[in-house]
């Protein structure tokens, strides 16, 4: 197992290679073998898509991250297939040295196209909350898919997609998931009631901490478009995340989950896996490595 640590400069040398003391230490284990994590959010990521793949397969439907799909799309029943087994495919390359750069492309690629041939002309022919919620969850998932295809990018990519690859193609990708987290932070205001509900019963003011987490992820969104304590804003709205997943919906399907609690379970947990590698990618750059060389 090779861990990859890669970092853009000197400053965020030292914090890459501080991280990965954990990653090498496995490494060491089976260094040589076929297996590549660049990050631990990469891991998490890579194994949520073989996750969502599998899902998609027993399902025969679309999973909840890739939802709401109009019944009039063409070739629906090949879309449904293609949801399932893009990531569960791209999910298991990514873990693979050899199919790594081809994985991330074309998991980059069908999120990107979900993103511009489904969610944003749907919105823009029916604009709501819903389908805002929609098209900010692909925008994080084509935000994290980005940041592994810069990663994993060969020569060849940096040669003909410049702009998709490097320090443009990673300010591109955060550029995105900052976009997409505003809404996310309105959606608490629009739906304070449904927000409040989902606050846990044992904490205090569950309105303060409604208005609170909405606030935080205006604020975190805005601090990663501007570059303002840009990092920082990413990390903590990884654990905001994790967070909203451990204390809300981990308790919800130990419990009786009905078939819309598991869907918000699933999104909720592909969102912060997604989230993760974007906030990977301020410490460890695009192309770089600390923890031996990319092609070893």
């Amino acid at each position: 197992m090779e861990f990859t640590e890669r970092t853009p400069n000197k400053r965020s040398f030292n914090y890459a290679c501080a991280s990965g003391r954990v990653a090498h230490s496995l490494s060491a284990i089976g260094r040589g073998r076929a297996m590549r994590i660049a990050s631990w959010g990469h891991a998490v990521f890579a194994a949520t898509m073989i996750g969502l793949g599998i899902l998609g397969l027993i399902k025969g439907d679309f999973t909840p991250i890739w939802l709401p799909v109009p019944k009039a799309v063409p070739a629906r029943e090949v879309l449904v297939y293609l949801s399932a087994i893009v990531p569960l495919v791209s999910g298991i390359g990514l873990l693979w040295q050899r199919a790594a750069a081809v994985a991330s492309r074309v998991l980059f690629g069908f999120c990107l196209a979900w993103l511009l041939l489904l969610d944003v002309p749907h919105f823009f022919l029916d604009p709501g909350m819903e389908l805002t919620w929609a098209a900010c969850k692909t925008a994080v998932m084509v935000a994290a898919a980005w940041v592994l295809y810069v990663w994993f990018a060969g020569d060849r990519d940096g040669q003909r997609l410049g702009f998709a690859t490097g320090e443009t193609g990673l300010r591109v990708a955060r550029a995105l998931y900052g976009l997409a987290l505003i809404p996310f932070g309105i959606a608490h205001f629009t739906y304070i009631e449904r927000t409040i509900s989902m606050v846990p019963g044992w904490l205090p003011w569950h309105l303060a901490w409604a208005y609170f987490f909405g606030g935080t992820f205006i604020a975190a969104g805005l601090a990663v478009l501007i570059g303002v304590y840009a990092r920082l804003a990413a990390m903590l709205s990884v654990l905001q995340l994790g967070m909203f997943t451990l204390l809300v919906w981990v308790p919800v399907v130990v419990a009786k989950p009905s078939a819309s609690d598991w869907s918000e379970f699933v999104v909720s947990w592909a969102l912060t896996a997604a989230a993760w590698v974007v906030a990977d990618s301020y410490g460890q750059g695009s192309r770089s490595s600390c923890i031996g060389a990319t092609n070893e």
